[in-house]
């Protein structure tokens, strides 16, 4: 039981962590990636010419902070829209809350975080302009976004997180359990004591 357990845990940690990890990095070619806020000059709009054999384009937000922000579900941090020939083809609030840290480098305070805006699928030729603002969350230390377009990208599929955690959870929970019952003494088999005397003493009376 204890080898099912452990199975049900690598494949959480698998469906949970490195699968959203790998479609967000890794899935389809990097088209290019732009900034769009510095503390300088703020918030700047970008141009990009897609074209049909992009599609799949998915958009990823970088967020660089000073120090560890809490993030709230309920609260955008960032803002997006796309449009194309005039027209919205993308719409999204941010709010970081699913994101995982990483730093730019070890001797620095800056924390980097990535959120997904989106996928434009299917892609009409043409330029797209990308507008990224401020959402409802004013109190925290930006220090930059960047926005990457991936071209070709796998679409995620959002079941997949929340499914590896339920399968870690499990597995994790059977581990301990079946640890404790592998540390903890048998049960006592009432049949394997030798039975009473029944003479001298300790004998027992009938």
């Amino acid at each position: 039981m204890r080898g099912f357990f452990l199975l049900l845990l690598l494949a959480g940690a698998a469906l949970g962590i490195f699968y959203p990890w790998y479609a967000n990095n890794f899935s389809g070619e990097e088209l290019g990636s732009w900034p769009v806020y510095d503390r300088a000059s703020g918030f700047k709009p970008f141009e990009a010419d897609l074209g049909s054999s992009d599609a799949p384009v998915r958009v990823l937000v970088d967020l660089t902070t000073l120090g560890a922000p809490a993030f709230e579900n309920a609260r955008a941090v960032l803002t997006m829209t796309v449009s194309h020939d005039g027209r919205t083809v993308l719409a999204k609030a941010m709010s970081f809350a699913d994101s995982v840290s990483r730093q730019r480098s070890p001797q620095s305070q800056d924390r980097i975080y990535r959120a997904e805006a989106g996928v434009i699928d299917p892609v009409a030729p043409g330029t797209y302009k990308f507008t990224v603002g401020q959402g409802d969350v004013d109190d925290m230390d930006m220090r930059s976004v960047e926005v990457e377009l991936r071209s070709g990208a796998a679409p995620l599929d959002r079941r997949a997180q929340p499914a590896g955690f339920a399968l870690m959870a499990v597995g994790f929970i059977g581990l301990v359990v079946a640890r404790r019952r592998r540390r903890g003494d048998p049960p006592a088999n009432p049949n394997s004591q030798p039975p009473p005397p029944r003479w001298g003493r300790g004998a027992s009376r009938n």
